[in-house]
């Protein structure tokens, strides 16, 4: 086979490229060389062996890590995993390595581009966990708190019989996710397994006296507890994020003056907010505006803030098109899962598992037939 020979004789050993012995120039022949081959090589030769071309990647992804140079990596395994691939919808084990070198890199929007596809099928467990875990980095690097809350959500929600050290560290950029976005962190769903629901708040109790800090609506508080816990935040590689969960404290505090009043003077939002001058409080105010997060105009002569009602009348053309590209995502999405449901409601080894745990019944134990009906 093309590939098994590409990898025995055509390489030097892994062991050597990971000594530090070998001089750069032939770190880079080999770089170029694989680069090429996963380039040219046969779609149909790779998926006969899997394995060994997943391993070849990945000491790829290894050596381009190893020479700080991540950004040379990325069209090769974006190429590897569209190979690899049998559809759109599989997620391959190389999927969290491209991620990895997309963060590595900085260089988001290549790593969102191949996130665009919804997942039905994975082929390990672990895959998935990372995916989801470099997905929702991917989404915070690119502000895009949303879609990264969705891809941690799944981190620590997907079925697990033993707590991973992945889904720890989803938790705790879960919570400050949930604390930018939305101002809350909401409890476990149901369907959380049962080990994450025990075990997952005993390793993240910075992040949960963080977020209780939050609900209180206080920067004071806020800042005390990141005061607190900062040597924490500092080893999590967390810090940068708590930070931006204090600024939207002022954000969302700025709000909730939207509900209660028309017109108010920066200073006086200043104050409520807890902002030291009225420029400040100009500044977040026109974030706001330039982003969306609030309808507002300021009367630079006299300092007034006038909130307004939100213009969107959700009518246009775009949103109509927007509207009915959700609804038929959603249709697809529907028939997929009675697909799968169908599929395991057949599957042997899932019926064998169900006809176990179901008890047994004795015939004494069924209800006998009403007497009036016996003497009918």
């Amino acid at each position: 086979m093309v590939l098994t020979l590409f990898v025995v004789n055509g390489m030097l050993s892994w062991e050597d490229y990971t000594s530090g012995s070998v001089p750069k120039e032939q770190a880079n022949w080999f770089l170029q060389t694989v680069a090429t081959f996963i380039t040219s090589c046969s779609v149909e030769q790779i998926r006969l062996a899997p394995d060994k071309f997943i391993s070849l990647c990945k000491r790829f992804k290894d050596q381009v890590l190893q020479l700080q140079a991540p950004m040379q990596g990325i069209a090769p395994m974006r190429t590897a995993i569209r190979k690899l691939q049998s559809s759109a919808e599989h997620l391959t084990s190389l999927h969290s390595d491209f991620l990895l070198l997309c963060i590595v890199a900085k260089c988001y929007k290549a790593g969102l581009s191949i996130m665009e596809d919804d997942i039905f099928e994975v082929d390990q467990p672990k895959d998935f966990f990372l995916y989801c875990y470099y997905g929702g980095i991917l989404n915070i690097g690119q502000k895009r708190f949303r879609k990264a809350l969705e891809y941690l959500h799944h981190a620590i929600t997907a079925p697990m019989t033993v707590l991973n050290t992945v889904a720890v560290e989803a938790y705790k950029k879960y919570i400050l996710v949930s604390l930018i976005h939305t101002g809350q962190v909401l409890p476990f769903p149901k369907y959380t397994s049962s080990v994450a629901q025990r075990s997952l708040k005993t390793y993240a109790q910075a992040y949960i006296d963080l977020a209780n800090s939050y609900a209180t609506g206080k920067i004071s508080e806020v800042e005390k507890c990141l005061e607190t816990h900062v040597d924490k935040f500092k080893l999590d590689v967390n810090l940068g994020l708590v930070k931006q969960v204090v600024l939207s404290l002022y954000k969302r505090n700025i709000q909730r003056l939207t509900q209660t009043y028309l017109t108010l003077s920066l200073q006086d939002i200043a104050s409520t907010v807890q902002l030291e001058t009225s420029k400040q409080a100009e500044l977040h105010v026109l974030q706001m505006i330039h982003g969306g997060e609030i309808f507002a105009s300021i009367n630079q002569k006299d300092g007034m803030v006038s909130f307004h009602e939100d213009p969107e009348q959700y009518k246009t053309s775009e949103m109509i098109e927007h509207i009915d590209s959700s609804i038929r995502r959603i249709m697809l999405l529907s028939k997929k899962l009675s697909a799968v449901d169908e599929h395991i409601s057949c599957d042997a080894a899932y019926l064998s598992k169900v006809g176990r745990e179901r008890p047994r019944f004795e015939i004494d134990e069924f209800d006998t037939v009403p007497q009036k009906y016996m003497t009918m």
